[in-house]
């Protein structure tokens, strides 16, 4: 399969939305309530939540969109931490990164992660930092192949629910 990665601006905040929102809804349409994914939808992954992270200095955005017709398949986005552990200057955190699941397993996640590496780093930033729902085997052992390891862990509200996360770190 074929496919381009790029950096997102402000102007790629409707697309965002809308390979955010699929993608959500993918992953935990078997995990939350309905109610429960439209709400976080629309609060985290609106035009205007993007818009907002975009509008950061140190935010970073990638898509990943498929050829020949370029539709986004997934992103990641980078930014300052806000993860509940004692995080330092150096500290990034990888706040989001999602693929649909007919794209997984051909390198685009790998690549994904490659990108945040490289934010980081750009940034002057020596640790990654993500959450990650706690019951998502498949992600953290995505997250361990690519160096990732536990740190710690937080509670996360997806609307009226809240989760256990694992908080994972590694080197940049």
């Amino acid at each position: 399969m074929a496919y381009h990665l790029r950096t997102c601006t402000l102007e790629d905040s409707a697309l965002l939305s809308l390979v955010a929102g699929a993608a959500f809804l993918e992953a935990y349409a078997d995990v939350l309530d309905a109610a429960d994914i439209l709400h976080h939808c629309r609060e985290n992954n609106s035009a205007a939540a993007f818009h907002k992270y975009l509008e950061q200095p140190s935010t970073r955005c990638v898509v990943a969109e498929a050829e020949p017709g370029r539709a986004p398949i997934g992103y990641m986005l980078t930014c300052e931490p806000d993860l509940p552990l004692d995080v330092g200057p150096t500290d990034y955190e990888l706040r989001r990164i999602y693929l649909l699941h007919r794209f997984q397993g051909q390198g685009v996640g790998r690549d994904l992660i490659d990108a945040a590496v490289s934010a980081a780093r750009a940034l002057g930033r020596t640790r990654l930092l993500l959450g990650v729902y706690g019951k998502n085997d498949k992600a953290i052992r995505f997250y361990e192949a690519a160096g990732f390891r536990q740190v710690g862990e937080r509670y996360f509200t997806v609307g009226a629910t809240t989760h256990h996360d694992a908080v994972m770190a590694r080197a940049v």
